[in-house]
């Protein structure tokens, strides 16, 4: 018994290395630094939600007809109401752009909280494209409840509303979750504004990750769609970039704003309900509605992009189709950082 205890001694004291003969000190780093790895991985999958547990047939088993149900809610509404296309585009871009696709612009205010919809900014978001999401979202409760997110609902809606048009098919990636937090105090410095320099709007996507190409490319989009009068009147007539003809225009069909303050114009009075170039090449010609679209055309950076669009359809849906895929999985919230709400206005 002492001699097997002496030899236990023995063992626990040796000096040899604490790893099998032949792996010596840089195996022993080896293993550490894989370790050291997988801790980061696993710290980084926290801070940056991996785009791996998004699927493009993430519903098909759980929800098969979700493509389905999208499709049928979207090509009603655009029908009874042709202007929730490009009103679906903007809530989209709003959602987005404001700590990622994640369905905080959904959300309805209450008396403990001023959410994201109720913005100065977000206040001209068109109810149509609210419907919209409300209206698939009932449909999707009743064929397979608590499933499908409202960030999904917006972002497929949206897709499809640019191809009902005349725009390009993209893919959309699918698993997001809707976020617990929407504040109306997130919102300034996140979106541009008309009147913005387009160096400041630069500046903001690229905080973003997104090229000057890829703003000029979503700022397409602005190919259908109308603007309020109260959002580009004041620089009607300081500027002279206006088509003369086209200003003259614009001033009489605004000329009773701010009397009705509903009142607006057409981003593009060429092909107003087309998804098309045509913006592009409207703002050549000084037929830019806001400030921001003059922007565009005059600043050195974004114009030879605008002439490249102008003149290259295809061009412009590639890059177009491009940058909003980039843009569905900007600051997307997936497992326990979101949850599927049971009513897409409000939190669970």
């Amino acid at each position: 018994m002492l001699a097997h205890l002496a030899a236990l001694k023995r063992r626990l004291t040796t000096t040899s290395p604490p790893f099998p003969a032949g792996e010596g000190v840089i195996g022993s780093m080896a293993m550490a630094k894989g370790q050291f790895f997988l801790i980061l991985i696993s710290f980084t999958s926290l801070v940056y939600p991996s785009q791996s547990r998004l699927s493009y047939n993430y519903y098909s088993k759980s929800c098969p007809n979700f493509d389905k149900i999208i499709q049928e809610t979207v090509t009603n509404k655009q029908i009874t109401s042709p202007s929730t296309a490009a009103g679906t585009v903007r809530l989209f871009f709003h959602d987005c752009l404001v700590n990622g696709c994640d369905a905080s612009i959904l959300v309805s205010s209450t008396p403990f909280n001023s959410a994201e919809r109720d913005a100065d900014i977000n206040l001209s978001l068109p109810g149509d494209a609210f419907d919209l999401v409300t209206r698939a979202k009932t449909a999707l409760e009743l064929s397979c409840p608590n499933t499908v997110s409202c960030a999904d609902i917006l972002a497929t809606a949206t897709r499809d509303l640019v191809t009902m048009v005349g725009g390009p098919y993209y893919n959309v990636l699918l698993g997001r979750k809707d976020y617990r937090i929407s504040k109306s105090s997130y919102v300034e410095g996140n979106l541009p504004r008309p009147t913005m320099p387009m160096s400041k709007i630069i500046s903001m996507f690229a905080a973003k990750g997104f090229s000057v190409q890829e703003m000029v490319a979503l700022s397409g989009a602005h190919t259908i769609g109308f603007s309020h009068c109260k959002e580009f009147k004041s620089y009607l007539y300081n500027d002279t970039h206006y088509n003369q003809r086209f200003a003259k225009a614009l001033q009489n069909a605004c000329a009773d704003y701010p009397k009705n303050p509903t009142l607006s114009v057409f981003n593009d009075i060429m092909t107003p309900n087309k998804f098309d170039n045509v913006y592009f090449d409207n703002l050549g010609k000084g037929l830019g509605l806001l400030e921001s679209d003059h922007g565009l055309y005059n600043d050195p950076m974004t114009n030879p992009f605008v002439k490249i669009y102008a003149k290259d359809e295809n061009r412009f849906f590639h890059d177009f189709a491009r940058a909003m895929e980039k843009l569905s999985v900007y600051g997307i919230k997936t497992g326990r950082r979101g949850e599927i709400r049971h009513r897409c206005d409000a939190i669970n």
